[in-house]
């Protein structure tokens, strides 16, 4: 029986490629490509990081990636910046959603990418109905070979 076809990826890109480091915990990122989408993933902490160009993939909708784009705002936090792991520049703190349930996320100031920390990419999703048919969702469970917290009710 062989593995998902996103494991041999990995493999391939693990050689192919130098390994991005993580900018939440610093250990190396996994290269992990299923449907055409890329998604960087931190094995140790559990974040990922979206390339520029690899949201509108995810959503699967040009509209809905600018709109999520569009929404984002400078976030008040005393948190350190993160580090963008394709140029090392600091990134910018940014939210999303209204004030009863704000996401922050790290944006790089460059444009490289979006880093989301564990389970934040499906919260922003969800939260903001981007993806009413759980397509991203699945997506992510399928890479990650579990659900990121999509509760669904059996009749």
């Amino acid at each position: 029986m062989t593995g998902p076809v996103w494991m041999i990826n990995i493999a391939l890109q693990w050689e192919a490629r130098k390994c991005m480091d993580c900018p939440a915990c610093y250990n190396p990122m996994l290269s992990m490509e299923l449907h055409e989408i890329e998604v960087d993933h931190c094995l140790a902490c559990g974040g990922i990081w979206l390339d520029a160009g690899e949201l509108e993939l995810l959503l699967g909708d040009r509209a809905k990636a600018a709109s999520l784009l569009g929404s984002l705002y400078a976030a008040q936090t005393s948190e350190r910046p993160r580090h963008c792991p394709i140029c090392r520049h600091a990134m910018e703190k940014v939210s999303l959603g209204g004030e009863a349930s704000p996401v922050m996320i790290d944006r790089c100031k460059s444009g490289h990418g979006l880093w989301f920390d564990r389970d934040e990419l499906p919260q922003v999703v969800r939260t903001h109905s981007f993806d009413p048919e759980h397509k991203v969702e699945k997506l992510l469970a399928d890479m990650f070979g579990h659900s990121h917290k999509e509760k669904k009710h059996e009749d």
